[in-house]
């Protein structure tokens, strides 16, 4: 076999396909929705691993949060043990800040938040909102990003001062275009002067608002003497992060004298696990919906595969004249095999253009979500489109080549 015959096949293949083209766009169709599925998923997942990732990884790489359970996504519920261990403390954090040496910066961190949580300004509302308590520390673990105004002082964390800095959608839904700082707004009944301002974070979520109060953690602790749920934020010393999440661990087991023989009783997370976490997730959510779309792709190989039995059929006195002036069994299978594949690999670029298309409707529906088509995607959807029609099209390319010719010749 030489180029010429298989460039002679193709082009072959190719008139057949636009003499029925309403046919091969039918059978096709499986196989479209098929690609473009696995392509659309596959952007909409890319992008939405590359948001959360920056998310998480926004909060730095000597970062760790220590919690009572694992912070960030997981695969699995909280187990009875988990549910039941003791809040973090105060003193916890306090005894970190003295005794952990590779530790640069600690700082406890109270979150209340819930549909009732609402702040307020001259009648401007809103509700949803996230209150955080935090020490003067945190601002300089890189949480922080000020837009006017200033963050709280140790004094006045100290000194439980009713002073607060705002997420920028808070700023910006309860002042719109009036200078915030210095006015003085309602949080859930408690009132707080606000003192600065934060840039929205560059990393986050797709979809989500800045929707952050923070204030400090004394304050909070007033105002909110029944919350418990205290995570402490550890920034270590750089390159030393190995070495301060086993001191804080040595620390905390002290402090909360777990025995020896007992596992811990708390958790600490870091940016790199809470990401290998959730590309856990993702992986997983990525296969069941490789496999959903494959019975797209089964469907439109058994299209394909149905269509060239008819195809064979209907052609069966053409192969026999190709046989009798000196087709090979190698020319015939080539013939049919060809067609197969161009039809399935035409049927895969316009999954691709489809996939294309469920990535930009999702980038308009989500503007912050960077979903795209990578190139190796949409090469690899082409190849499978193109394989799928070779698996499917063996067996007509199998019976059009074992043809009689003598009896070919005589069908009508």
């Amino acid at each position: 076999m030489n180029w010429l015959a298989f460039f002679n096949a193709a082009a072959l293949a190719v008139q057949t396909i636009q003499a029925h083209k309403m046919r091969a766009l039918l059978t096709v169709l499986g196989i479209v929705m098929g690609t473009g599925t696995i392509i659309g998923v596959g952007a909409i997942l890319t992008g939405f691993d590359a948001s959360i990732s920056a998310v998480l990884s926004s909060f730095g790489p000597e970062s760790i949060i220590v919690f009572k359970f694992p912070v960030g996504p997981r695969t699995s519920d909280l187990t009875g043990e988990e549910r039941t261990r003791k809040d973090l403390t105060y003193e916890n954090a306090v005894h970190l800040r003295a005794k952990c040496d590779a530790c640069e910066q600690v700082s406890p961190m109270l979150i209340i938040n819930g549909v009732n949580m609402y702040a307020r300004y001259k009648g401007n509302d809103i509700y949803g909102i996230n209150l955080f308590g935090v020490e003067e520390a945190y601002e300089r673990e890189g949480q922080v990003d000020m837009h006017e105004g200033r963050f709280f002082t140790d004094e006045e964390g100290r000194g439980r001062a009713a002073v607060a800095v705002l997420g920028a959608d808070i700023t910006k839904s309860l002042f719109a275009n009036e200078n915030p700082v210095g006015k003085r707004i309602n949080v859930a009944g408690h009132e707080y002067e606000v003192i600065g301002t934060m840039n929205k974070p560059a990393a986050s979520m797709f979809g989500s608002d800045d929707v952050r109060i923070v204030v400090p953690y004394l304050t909070i602790r007033k105002n909110y003497p029944a919350e418990k749920e205290l995570a402490i934020v550890v920034m270590a010393r750089k390159g030393q992060l190995a070495k301060a999440m086993d001191q804080v661990r040595v620390i905390l087991r002290i402090d909360r004298r777990v025995p020896y023989t007992k596992p811990d009783n708390f958790a600490l997370s870091t940016a790199e696990q809470m990401v290998s976490d959730f590309r856990q997730i993702t992986s997983m959510v990525a296969l069941v919906m490789v496999v959903l779309s494959s019975v797209g792709l089964l469907v439109g190989g058994i299209g394909v595969m149905n269509i060239m039995l008819v195809s064979v059929t209907e052609r069966t006195k053409e192969i026999g004249v190709r046989k009798a002036i000196g087709a090979k069994r190698s020319d015939i299978i080539l013939q049919f095999l060809l067609e197969a594949v161009v039809l399935t690999a035409l049927g895969g670029f316009a999954g691709i253009v489809f996939g294309w298309l469920i990535a930009a409707v999702s980038r308009l529906i989500f503007p912050t979500l960077p979903t795209s088509v990578p190139l190796w995607a949409a090469a690899l959807g082409l190849l499978i489109s193109a394989g799928t029609g070779l698996f499917f099209g063996i067996w007509p390319a199998s019976k059009a080549a074992k043809l009689d010719p003598v009896e070919a010749l005589r069908y009508e």
